[in-house]
């Protein structure tokens, strides 16, 4: 609809759309996450808990059709037939940038359970979402490195208790919650650096979905397996490529997968061959997914070729 503008005055434009969009859902949001924050009775406040979601909601919503309407994306996503908001999901992504949130968010809004993202404690004192992820029940995690627990034994199994005390939230309904297991966004820098053995992917690290596993396995129902690619962006398109219309086409593939069997066994952390398991499953997950990667982008070159052909031939 604006793409017709410059891309510095377009993204100017979405720029303050956006943020008075989130100023004001989160201003909405605020009052009710006050009041769920002096509410002494529990079903207060779970009742609190599911009027801010819809809130959450309604800032996605408008989000999505400021995407779609105004800046006019395309979408081209297989795999969400058979999809449920009754079902619990942990989702697992490849992350190419932040652009990946809200491409998240819009294709499985009304499909699957509110998303919440786990995120790292310090992200708690962003500008408003800080405060908006802790009203909507985000996970916050602290992890521990080696080094720190090994100077620090009495810390050790925190970060499995905090997150088992969020899991708790969890029983009253169903709940999608998703991780990034490269853990970082992807550029070619990280990816040499890494020596990542995968074309399109950077390593995936198997300590926070073990975790995960360990401490939610008996709340969740399906894994859900995602593939973004910006197959018309040579390399990661950010969030201000989106903003000015840079980002023609995004590409999702979503895949329902089991959940690993026992994971939520009280021991699973303590077994060495479950562990072993999981980042065998893990790694298999991701040569699948850097070959569907390397076939979105032939598909799509190929095809781009096609057409410019046709066209050179109209001309």
């Amino acid at each position: 609809m604006l793409r017709f503008l410059p891309s510095f005055l377009l993204g100017g434009i979405s720029l303050i759309i956006l943020s008075l969009n989130t100023i004001f859902w989160c201003l909405i949001l605020f009052l009710f996450a006050f009041i769920k924050l002096i509410a002494f009775p529990p079903k207060l406040r779970q009742q609190i808990s599911k009027l801010l979601i819809l809130i959450g909601r309604a800032w996605i919503e408008s989000n999505s059709f400021f995407f779609q309407i105004v800046l006019n994306v395309k979408f081209d996503v297989q795999g969400l037939h058979h999809l449920s908001p009754k079902e619990s999901y942990l989702v697992i992504s490849n992350h190419c940038s932040w652009t990946d949130i809200f491409v998240l968010q819009h294709i499985f809004r009304r499909r699957i359970p509110f998303l919440k993202f786990f995120l790292k404690k310090e992200l708690i004192w962003v500008p408003l979402l800080g405060v908006a992820w802790w009203a909507l029940d985000f996970p916050f995690l602290k992890r521990y490195s080696r080094q720190f627990l090994k100077n620090h034994p009495e810390l050790r199994g925190k970060d499995i208790e905090t997150t088992r005390k969020y899991c708790e939230k969890f029983k009253f309904s169903p709940v999608s919650t998703m991780i990034f297991l490269e853990g970082t966004r992807f550029n070619l820098q990280k990816h040499q650096e890494q020596k990542s053995i995968y074309r399109h992917l950077l390593m995936p690290k198997t300590g926070g979905i073990t975790l995960i596993f360990s401490s939610m396995g008996n709340y969740v129902s399906n894994v859900l397996d995602v593939t973004i690619v910006y197959p018309e962006n040579e390399s990661p398109a950010g969030i201000w490529d989106l903003m000015t219309g840079k980002i023609p086409v995004i590409v999702v593939r979503a895949k329902i997968l089991s959940v690993p069997e026992n994971v939520g066994s009280e021991d699973y952390l303590k077994n060495k061959a479950s562990r072993g398991k999981v980042k065998q499953w893990i790694n298999q997950l991701w040569q699948d997914k850097d070959d569907k990667i390397e076939a979105i982008l032939t598909g799509h070159k190929a095809s781009s070729s096609v057409s410019q052909n046709l066209s050179d031939k109209s001309t």
